[in-house]
Parts: C-alpha cells; sequence; structure tokens
C-alpha cells in the first residue's frame, strides 16, 4: 500500500477530541485520523451508489405524474417562510 502525506490543519479543539478518542481507541492521532477519513469515504461512495441504483433510469419528467397528481393544500405553519 503506497502512503500519501497531506499536511492537515485542525481547529485546536478538534485536534485534541480526535486524540483523546486515538487515545481511548489505543491508536495513533495519524492512524485515528486514516480510520475515520476512510470511514467518510466509504460512507458517501454507498450512498451515492445508493440512490444511483435507487434513481434507475428515472428521468426528471417521470416526476411530474407526482407534481400533477399532488393535493392542492396550502403549506401549515412550520411550512411558510417567515
Amino acid at each position: 500500500m503506497s502512503k500519501a502525506t497531506y499536511p492537515l490543519k485542525l481547529p485546536a479543539s478538534m485536534k485534541a477530541a480526535a486524540a483523546r478518542l486515538a487515545k481511548e481507541d489505543g491508536v495513533s492521532l495519524n492512524q485515528w485520523i486514516a480510520a475515520a477519513v476512510a470511514e467518510k469515504v466509504v460512507a458517501v461512495e454507498t450512498a451515492a451508489e445508493f440512490f444511483k441504483r435507487r434513481a434507475g433510469k428515472a428521468k426528471p419528467r417521470d416526476l411530474l405524474w407526482f407534481l400533477d397528481n399532488a393535493p392542492a393544500n396550502e403549506p401549515v405553519d412550520v411550512d411558510r417562510k417567515r
């Protein structure tokens, strides 16, 4: 596995929290951050693939049926702009 370095700048409070969590996990701060980044990459890629599969071959025009058949109700108070 090849490795690349990247100068990471974090707010001091975030670095302190990450260091504390790394220590609790018994790993170095570098290992903990690498695992956190890997976790996020997998989550984002998985979500993107899920929505791509879920959409299938749908086209924006396919949604017009839903808009055309939506009830013409007034929005509830919490949905109104203030």
